[in-house]
């Protein structure tokens, strides 16, 4: 059965990190953006690395993204591009398109430009977070395809004063976190070198054999 293929528009944290993990994963990824340096800089691990502005009608057709199965809209500063890459994504007939959104305004918008789902990763991991503090559960709230998926965990007991960096979490694990929760502060710009606590919960983003791994016992509690 052929992998699907993943087409990632914008190279934030989140963009970033969702292009790194699909990559890691063994899926055909590219990415676009129209900074030169996030490009350049992931260009060694995703399959293709385009510079390019989406806003740009001839530059999006001269993409050829309708070979791929998915698409990731990750812009958050540029609402104007975040809706033209949706809006092309889905004229080219991808089956599924993942857009995320900064404002209840933005997200509307987003689906009535065709967006299959719409995903407000910071506010939905606090909110998860908050409603599973005392259940100490996890939860999934974005999956990209049957075999990959973002998770939030409680930092396992095996992990507590240790760094992500002294864990080698991506290399052991074959996982990427790519926020922590702190009672109420939420960060998306992580410390390798900081140490764990207990208390904490991460969102980790994998394959579903990582992670079922992790969680069942490898690394775990």
């Amino acid at each position: 059965m052929k992998k699907k293929s993943y087409v990632v528009f914008g190279l934030g944290s989140f963009g970033y990190s969702v292009a790194e993990t699909l990559a890691d994963s063994g899926y055909e990824v590219m990415v676009v953006d129209k900074g030169s340096d996030p490009t350049q800089s992931i260009s060694s691990k995703v399959t293709y690395a385009v510079k390019a502005d989406v806003t740009d009608t001839g530059t999006l057709e001269s993409l050829d993204i309708s070979q791929f199965d998915v698409a990731v809209v990750a812009f958050t500063q540029d609402m104007n591009a975040s809706i033209m890459a949706t809006l092309y994504a889905k004229e080219c007939r991808i089956p599924k398109v993942v857009a995320k959104a900064v404002t209840a305004l933005h997200a509307t918008i987003l689906r009535k430009v065709g967006a299959d789902e719409v995903v407000f990763p910071e506010r939905d991991m606090g909110v998860r977070v908050a409603q599973n503090l005392v259940a100490g559960g996890m939860v999934d709230f974005l999956e990209l395809s049957d075999e990959y998926r973002l998770t939030e965990i409680r930092v396992p007991s095996r992990w507590v004063g240790h760094s992500l960096n002294s864990l080698d979490v991506r290399g052991k694990y074959k996982l990427n976190v790519i926020a922590v929760k702190d009672g109420e502060e939420v960060s998306m710009n992580i410390d390798p070198n900081q140490r764990l606590e207990g208390h904490q919960f991460l969102v980790v983003m994998g394959d579903n054999e990582s992670l079922d791994r992790l969680l069942g016992g490898e690394g775990g509690r």
